[in-house]
């Protein structure tokens, strides 16, 4: 089952999974549906039993950078069972969904009879701002192609459904959504991508995206990156007087 192996019920027993699970409330959205929105106060914290969840940074200037693509057992909106007092980011429907609900009082009753259930709510936000920091300093160190195949790798194991001949994410993801999500360009994630795709490694469809061999996608970044070292690198007769 899903939800028990959600990261908010690690270490509980079964029984203990069953009555935090029947203390929730059933939260279902169709697709493109908000199930909160930035700045509105954080009420409810939620686990994703079916579908998928676009999480969404608005910056005051009306940009949007998606922060994170959740799928089955990923808990989001946290912070209102820590006394977060409003969303810091938009959750949207990226297609049909349906979640456990749980509001702030009955949380809190639940983190006093399962002290467990407190500890892996903070997993939950620890890990939230562990993967925004891996990106900000990847952002800092790493080559686009790099960034680029991460993001694409991340969204792979957050929300990827294997099939035939690879992995399929098939929700209404643009290529602009994979380029913020990669910290680059529309222009240069449509390059990137379709390199990737002349190589086969990658099938893009208008509202989906085929990895047909991810560790060729990570061996190509990696060979892109040896190849602007050798570029960088001094030759011998640079040192000649």
């Amino acid at each position: 089952m899903v939800i028990r192996r959600a990261v908010l019920f690690r270490d509980l027993v079964p029984a203990e999974v069953q009555a935090v699970v029947r203390a929730a409330s059933r939260v279902r959205a169709n697709r493109g549906v908000p199930v909160f929105r930035q700045g509105d106060p954080a009420t409810k914290t939620y686990v994703l039993v079916r579908g998928k969840i676009k999480l969404t940074l608005f910056h005051p200037e009306g940009q949007a950078v998606i922060v994170s693509v959740i799928g089955p057992g990923d808990a989001f909106g946290a912070v209102a069972a820590l006394g977060g007092t409003h969303y810091p980011v938009s959750a949207e429907s990226a297609e049909a969904v349906e979640a456990l609900a749980w509001d702030g009082p009955t949380m809190e009753r639940l983190f006093k009879r399962y002290p467990t259930l407190a500890v892996n709510a903070l997993r939950v936000l620890a890990g939230r701002v562990q993967e925004l920091q891996t990106r900000l300093s990847g952002q800092v160190a790493d080559r686009v192609e790099q960034r680029l195949a991460q993001a694409i790798l991340r969204l792979v194991g957050h929300a990827g459904r294997k099939v035939d001949g690879g992995v399929l994410l098939d929700m209404p993801l643009s290529r602009q959504d994979v380029a913020e999500l990669a910290g680059t360009t529309l222009y240069t994630a449509s390059r990137i991508m379709s390199r990737w795709q002349s190589q086969g490694l990658i099938t893009a469809g208008r509202q989906w995206l085929l990895v047909r061999d991810p560790h060729g996608l990570v061996a190509a970044t990696e060979r892109t990156l040896a190849d602007g070292r050798r570029r960088q690198a001094p030759t011998r007769s640079s040192f000649r007087g």
